[in-house]
């Protein structure tokens, strides 16, 4: 593989030599003596205009949403920094470097990673709907490594996104207009880049054409604060490689390279060599020869079976001890498996409680409470008196709801299997739901039994020839 390598890096310095010399190449990737490529300038313009905006406005709400406008800002700028190596430098083209792609992309994937993990360590605060917005649609900073449409992926993570963005906008329509024109501001950055990869990367990042070949010493340590320095200068071309000299094998030589061209040089008398097996030495004909043992064979030996070899030392599944605690105003239930009657009391209205990777397990929540968060579970089960906000859940798998009081809210996303039992009390309550299957809804009749009504997952759009007119429609069985 060392030799592979050497020989691609070779071919790819000559290749650049040649084009370089007939003059092709340049496109988007090109530039010289340090100025900024065009794709470049027209990223910065969107870091100047909609990003500038999002960043003023999330200052002036201050708090947890600053805090994580800041990292946002870091992510933007690393993402800058790789678009200015990428416009100087190209990738090889014989064969993938992942290897040299990921570590470019690593200041970029831990800003990223720190987003998200900041909205998971402030889901009790206020202004939780702002950071899911930005959790959910961050990812869409990958499109640098997505082809052949990166367009698409991130109108995608828009959306993903837009679930919690349209809470806050319901939220503060009628309260704060600062927190609305956050949401404009932040959709539009989104918005601006889908335009902007139509304009210059339609099927994927455009690489220089011409530059030195990209390496991981080229990816920055950190995101900067300011713009990309120059890459650095390529290095010497290695040595030529002598095509007349031996590569190591002890009978690769030119009479051995001879003797093998002129053998295939045969055409159909090379097989003339062979020799002729007549029927009494056929298996298939002579069944004396099949209850024979074979002969040993002389050669290499097999390789060992992986049961003689030492088995590699398995990685040891960490497990996270159970919780059931009130932390401030937050019931914590999280890390239950198999925990059947687990029971909150003594609640107040104020309180809130939020169950995560609970797996197998029942909570019964006793009192009127402000709002309850199921998240990341399976085969869960909840039954409740009264909330006065809302119950969500989220990223979960085949649970069970039961309201004993009142809800006004049930907000389902991103769940496979739910099953939400309406109390007679909270008949008029709002279901709410996105990118979620299999879910029913249980009504309770005059006489004490439910009616299963199944929430619709299949829609259909027309264009009345002034909006567009969506409707459910039932899949066909």
């Amino acid at each position: 593989m060392a030799e592979l390598a050497s020989l691609v890096q070779r071919l790819e310095v000559a290749v650049s030599r040649l084009e370089s010399v007939s003059g092709q190449g340049g496109g988007a990737g090109g530039s010289s003596g340090g100025a900024v490529s065009a794709y470049v300038e027209a990223y910065d313009a969107i870091l100047n205009s909609a990003m500038a905006e999002y960043l003023s406005l999330s200052k002036k709400i201050g708090g947890d949403v600053q805090k994580h406008a800041g990292m946002m800002e870091r992510a933007f700028k690393a993402q800058r920094q790789f678009l200015a190596v990428a416009s100087t430098m190209k990738l090889c083209r014989l064969f993938p470097r992942q290897d040299v792609l990921t570590r470019l992309l690593q200041p970029i994937s831990e800003v990223i990673a720190e987003v998200q993990q900041f909205r998971e360590k402030n889901r009790s605060s206020q202004l939780f709907n702002h950071l899911s917005t930005v959790s959910e649609s961050v990812p869409a900073l990958g499109w640098v490594a997505i082809t052949p449409k990166p367009g698409p992926f991130v109108k995608e993570m828009q959306d993903a996104g837009m679930f919690y963005s349209n809470r806050v906008l319901k939220d503060y329509k009628e309260k704060d207009k600062t927190h609305v024109d956050w949401v404009k501001a932040y959709t539009s950055i989104w918005t601006d880049l889908q335009k902007y990869i139509k304009d210059h990367h339609t099927t994927g990042l455009a690489w220089s054409k011409t530059g030195p070949v990209a390496s991981g010493s080229a990816a920055p340590t950190r995101a900067p604060a300011g713009g990309a320095p120059p890459p650095p200068p390529p290095g010497p071309p290695p040595p030529p490689m002598d095509l007349g000299g031996s590569s190591g094998g002890g009978d690769s030589g030119p009479d051995t390279r001879n003797a093998l061209f002129a053998a295939i040089n045969q055409g159909s008398n090379i097989t003339k060599g062979l020799k002729h097996v007549s029927d009494n030495e056929k298996t298939h004909k002579n069944p004396t020869l099949r209850s024979q043992s074979p002969a040993v064979r002389a050669g290499p030996k097999p390789f060992a079976s992986s049961a003689a070899r030492p088995a590699a030392a398995a990685t040891p599944t960490r497990t996270l001890p159970p919780v059931l605690e009130l932390d401030g105003k937050k019931w914590k239930v999280e890390n239950q498996e198999g925990a059947q009657g687990l029971v909150i009391n003594d609640t107040e209205l104020k309180q809130v409680v939020y169950a995560y990777k609970c797996n197998k397990s029942t909570l019964q929540v006793k009192g009127k409470i402000n709002s309850i968060t199921i998240d990341n579970c399976k085969k869960m089960g909840l039954v409740f008196d009264d909330v006065v906000g809302i119950v969500e859940i989220i990223n979960c798998k085949d649970v069970k709801i039961q309201v004993m009081g009142k809800v006004p809210t049930i907000s389902i996303n991103k769940t496979d299997g739910c099953h939400v039992y309406l109390s007679k009390d909270s008949l008029s309550c709002e279901i709410v739901s996105a990118k979620s299957s299999e879910m029913n809804i249980l009504v309770p009749g005059n006489d004490g039994d439910f009616t299963e009504c199944p929430v619709p997952e299949q829609f259909k759009t027309v264009w009345d020839g002034k909006k567009l007119v969506t409707t459910a429609t039932e899949i066909a069985g």
